[in-house]
């Protein structure tokens, strides 16, 4: 019989899941050196937030088929050493959506009748209802930044208070929007027009400080902000100075820039704002979800069965999962840079395997394409398995070809993504080794590996353009690794690719495109 090893707390409802086809051994406030021990005697571990598994434990698992964590991400597991150990690793990335849309609008309406300063009040011996005179959400303008599936049921929720609904996700296509009843509309109208905003969207280098001064600025003097997202999406210092000066109503945070909450001076705000400790998931469902979702998940694999929500590479064979692996990687860079290079919302990705990729089989690499043209906007929510549900959501029309005469490497994989801000596209192959080579840009030849932090012009093709680039890039002390042209003519249209150490300063880019010649630059983050 199997053995699973649980080593963090979690709901009695997983543990009795898992009894049904192993035998469950629950044993929490493991060191890391007691896990190594023992860790080799079970097929299956589960954990939470607590247990953080790492290579050593991974290697010593040598009979582990499956990891699973009970919550959302899976920042405390290394995914790669357990994709090299073949072990599957899942998550349970939608059992506290409920939890967190309802805390938000829990939240919202809080904030807009004051209960939490009327209630304190109350049990003070006080009755002292004209202070706390609150606002209705009927027929107010909610605006939801992040129309994901908690942002989604937000929205249903809302509607159904009788609030007109705004959004902003440039990764949604706007048919999606109208389907759960929004009007999409870009940042800085759903700023400018919302009563409530509420944020549903992960913290990137993009997002951090997405809500700071200026934006703070443009808000209505009545309007109310809610963050049960990601902490260090709001300016916490802009945002306070705004409630106090009056620029605006209020706001309703969960989640902090470092948690604990510290010293701050949300703290000495009155009732136009209110503070809780991170509480978005803290249901007993949500826990209990969380615990019978991923159960269920360990139970099926043990049993021989696929995972849904596995994050590395699960329902493939072992024979298919050998050949393919190497190019499934390739798609992923792929999808991730174009999807950045088309920035917005993208509507179709065409993916063409090339030369002897071409009689092989596909599905693997369309999902690991999907899976990195989604990362920057689902970061870990998006796994092999839910890539393709996640960009029909989105209204991603995905076109398969092929073509085997193409042979410049024996397979390359060749990737177009159209959008709202129009098309790029970007053809990769693999070296003897292994090794991942950009080979074309936009039809422009080149021959350059992905590298972390990447800058991409384009440019007319004439003396000085690198000299000045090198220069301003210089000026700002960040240094090349490396740096290709690609030209089609002389003294024609040419890309730039440079590898960088250090990421771009934000401002940059916009001095970039001001050098004469230099029509457009992208910066890309792998």
């Amino acid at each position: 019989m199997s053995k699973v090893l649980v080593s963090d707390p979690i709901d009695q409802a997983g543990i009795d899941i898992l009894s049904q086809v192993a035998t469950v051994d629950v044993k929490t406030n493991l060191k890391p050196q007691e896990l190594v021990q023992i860790i080799g005697d079970y097929d299956a571990l589960m954990i939470r937030s607590g247990t953080r598994v790492t290579q050593e434990i991974i290697e010593a698992g040598t009979n582990l088929k499956i990891i699973g964590r009970a919550g959302v991400g899976v920042d405390n597991v290394d995914v790669s050493a357990a994709t090299r150990q073949g072990i599957v690793v899942v998550n349970s990335p939608e059992g506290n959506t409920i939890a967190a849309a309802e805390h938000a609008l829990a939240m919202m309406l809080a904030l807009s009748r004051h209960i939490p300063d009327a209630n304190a009040s109350v049990k003070r011996g006080e009755w002292d209802r004209k202070t706390f005179v609150g606002a209705e959400v009927y027929k107010k303008t909610i605006g939801i930044v992040g129309l994901g599936k908690i942002g989604s049921h937000v929205a249903n929720v809302a509607k159904a208070l009788g609030m007109k609904l705004l959004a902003f996700d440039p990764f949604i296509s706007r048919e999606r929007a109208e389907e759960i009843g929004c009007q999409l509309v870009e940042m800085d109208l759903l700023i400018q027009q919302a009563d409530y905003i509420t944020l549903h969207i992960p913290k990137t280098k993009e997002t951090t400080h997405l809500i700071n001064t200026a934006m703070l600025a443009k808000m209505k003097p009545n309007a109310r902000i809610i963050n049960c997202a990601r902490g260090g999406i709001i300016d916490e210092e802009a945002l306070a100075t705004a409630i106090k000066e009056g620029k605006i109503a209020g706001a309703a945070l969960d989640v902090f820039e470092a948690e604990p909450l510290g010293e701050s001076s949300l703290r000495a705000l009155g009732k136009e704002m209110i503070l809780t400790p991170h509480l978005g998931a803290s249901t007993v469902e949500a826990q209990e979800n969380v615990a019978i979702d991923v159960a269920e998940q360990i139970r099926d694999v043990l049993l021989g069965l696929p995972a849904r929500s596995a994050v590395n590479i699960p329902g493939l064979g072992p024979d298919v999962l050998e050949e393919l692996k190497p190019y499934m990687q390739l798609a992923e860079t792929l999808g991730k840079l174009v999807g950045q290079l088309a920035g917005g919302r993208v509507e179709m990705l065409t993916i063409r395997l090339q030369g002897e990729l071409a009689t092989n089989k596909s599905q693997p690499l369309v999902i690991a394409a999907l899976k990195g043209l989604l990362y920057q906007a689902l970061r870990e929510r998006v796994n092999y398995v839910n890539a393709s549900i996640e960009a029909k959501e989105r209204g991603i029309r995905v076109i398969e070809t092929r073509d085997a005469s193409i042979k410049d490497y024996a397979g390359s994989i060749h990737l177009e993504a159209t959008g709202n801000l129009g098309t790029h596209a970007v053809t990769g192959a693999l070296l003897g080794d292994g090794e991942i080579r950009l080979t074309n840009l936009d039809g422009f030849p080149i021959n350059v590996p992905p590298s972390q932090h990447m800058l991409f012009t384009l440019h007319r093709d004439m003396p000085g353009i690198i000299g000045k680039l090198g220069s301003l890039l210089g000026s700002y002390n960040v240094n090349i690794a490396s740096m290709q042209v690609g030209r089609k003519i002389v003294r024609g249209d040419a890309v730039m690719v440079l590898s960088l150490d250090d990421p771009l300063p934000d401002g940059i880019v916009a001095e970039i495109t001001k050098e004469n010649g230099i029509r457009d630059a992208y910066t890309v983050t792998l």
